[in-house]
């Protein structure tokens, strides 16, 4: 029997150099409505007034991303090569630049240099990074099926939560928001929000953690640049985020690249993906205040800890 395979381009695509012009605060805030291919969720882009073409959110990319056959499409010129860390390892690839990008709620972004790769690798037409997202918050309504991306500036104090909200603050690295108040058993778990992943993908350190939980077995994950890595998949047990624990929850455990990139190699990491984040009803992720609010299930109330099974 052969080992089975899941592609999840979007995880990790970390370009160690960017000259990405900031978004300015955009004035509308109104949800975009989701589209679901295959299992990743695309929003409406136009670039330079064209489209609306399908891009994937995913607050795991450091970088907003093209495909190289949109871009052909729209003439883009070329504008270098750039070294990227993918899930399959550290390679090179073009860029091409896009002059203007906006979407319904985030007008008049300037010009991007942006990775151009394969369009069957990326699960959409492109992907929006923190490049884009960093002065935001990300508004993930799982029970409406669709998102918004709001304006948000830092405030001097956390907002109170509302009835059956969890509040996780997060300190940033790169840009990227890591949770460090996680944990297996009492010994401390880095956690990174990953919109742009199907599954949940965790270190070797973690997975040391969870070796008497259960059997693994293959399963290959494939990059946005087309290469692969065998990770062990198998289910997690208990693991707590903030007042959540989480509980029979699948991941892939592989030391793929972004954990190092992170300095997250040597101590337990995850990337928490889509099957788990749409176990809420509705998660935000706000960049400029580094947090994240994740609405629990209906007829789970915050208490000490709550209890969801993935």
């Amino acid at each position: 029997m052969g080992v089975p395979a899941i592609l999840l381009p979007l995880l990790g695509l970390l370009p160690i150099a960017s000259d990405v012009a900031q978004a300015p605060p955009p004035p509308d805030t109104a949800p975009v409505a989701l589209t679901v291919v295959e299992d990743r969720m695309t929003v409406p882009v136009q670039i330079a007034g064209a489209g609306p073409f399908r891009f994937v959110i995913d607050t795991g990319s450091e970088r907003t991303v093209i495909s190289r056959q949109l871009a052909s499409t729209l003439g883009l010129a070329s504008a270098g090569a750039v070294n990227v860390v993918t899930m399959s390892g550290r390679t090179r690839v073009g860029t091409v630049i896009i002059p203007s990008l906006s979407l319904s709620s985030v007008p008049g972004i300037g010009r991007i240099d942006a990775p151009a790769l394969d369009a069957q690798n990326l699960g959409g037409m492109g992907l929006l990074g923190i490049d884009t997202l960093q002065n935001h918050k990300v508004i993930i309504d799982l029970d409406a099926r669709t998102m918004a991306v709001a304006p948000s500036v830092r405030l001097k104090r956390t907002p109170i939560a509302v009835p059956g909200e969890i509040v996780v603050r997060a300190r940033s690295t790169m840009g990227q928001l890591i949770v460090t108040d996680a944990d297996v058993d009492g010994t401390k778990v880095r956690v990174v929000l990953d919109t742009g992943s199907a599954i949940t993908v965790g270190n070797s350190a973690l997975k040391r953690l969870m070796q008497r939980t259960g059997r693994f077995r293959p399963l290959i994950l494939h990059s946005v640049t087309g290469g692969t890595v065998t990770t062990d998949y198998g289910r997690a047990g208990r693991i707590r985020l903030a007042s959540v624990q989480f509980t029979d929850m699948p991941i892939a455990f592989a030391d793929v690249a972004p954990f190092a990139h992170f300095g997250l190699d040597r101590r337990p990491a995850l990337m928490l993906g889509m099957d788990a984040l749409q176990s809420f009803r509705r998660v935000d992720i706000d960049f400029a205040n580094r947090e994240a609010r994740f609405l629990l299930p209906r007829g789970i109330r915050p208490a000490s800890t709550c209890r969801i099974a993935c």
